[in-house]
């Protein structure tokens, strides 16, 4: 049962959009009617308000970090399962994705997913993390950065994870992401991605 319950509420937890929450309590318009429409920290930046965009990023990337070390810390006292802590880092990445509380629509799981990669193997995230800015900063495209690093993420999960379950979870936020992603990649195929910080209507 507690099992269950962790589950259920690292999805609620994930179904925080702080794209959403952050936009609307600075005034701004809401970040799914413009630019791209996804409410993620890279839109929000399209905005022109940096520092909702990092605010946003940051809250993202908590919510999957809490919500994978309180699973961690329910494991090492015995009250839930190593496969548990596997779901739990899907399900908030699922709740960042399809938010109960936003009408199932949300963001790409970009964030979200650094951090529960944070929680689970911090050397996974790091390197992670410096493939996504050394791509990013150098040919200002978020998504391909992104999409790199997501590609990136199980490969190294087999190398620094004791839990082969941590590692399948890994594999399915990659897959997850990259779905996201679906439109992100038609766009760098055909030339027509926006780059980092470019302002669209």
């Amino acid at each position: 049962m507690v099992d269950i319950l962790v589950i259920v509420m690292a999805y609620l937890l994930g179904s925080l959009s702080f794209a959403v929450i952050v936009s609307k309590s600075m005034g701004m318009a809401d970040p799914r009617s413009y630019g791209s429409g996804n409410p993620g920290a890279t839109n929000v930046l399209r905005s022109g308000k940096k520092k909702a965009a990092v605010l946003t990023l940051l809250g993202d990337a908590l919510k999957g970090l809490v919500a994978v070390l309180i699973a961690k810390y329910l494991w090492d006292a015995g009250s839930i399962t190593t496969t548990t802590v596997a779901y739990v880092s899907v399900a908030v990445l699922v709740g960042h994705m399809w938010p109960i509380f936003f009408g199932f629509k949300g963001g790409k799981g970009v964030a979200t997913a650094v951090g529960v990669l944070y929680a689970l193997s911090w050397p996974v995230a790091l390197i992670c993390t410096m493939v996504w800015l050394i791509m990013a900063f150098g040919l200002k495209i978020s998504s391909l950065a992104a999409l790199v690093a997501t590609v990136l993420s199980p490969v190294l999960s087999f190398y620094f994870m004791d839990e082969t379950s941590w590692s399948v979870a890994v594999i399915a936020i990659a897959v997850l992401v990259l779905y996201r992603h679906k439109s992100n990649i038609q766009n760098l195929l055909s030339g027509k991605e926006s780059k980092i910080g470019q302002k669209q209507p």
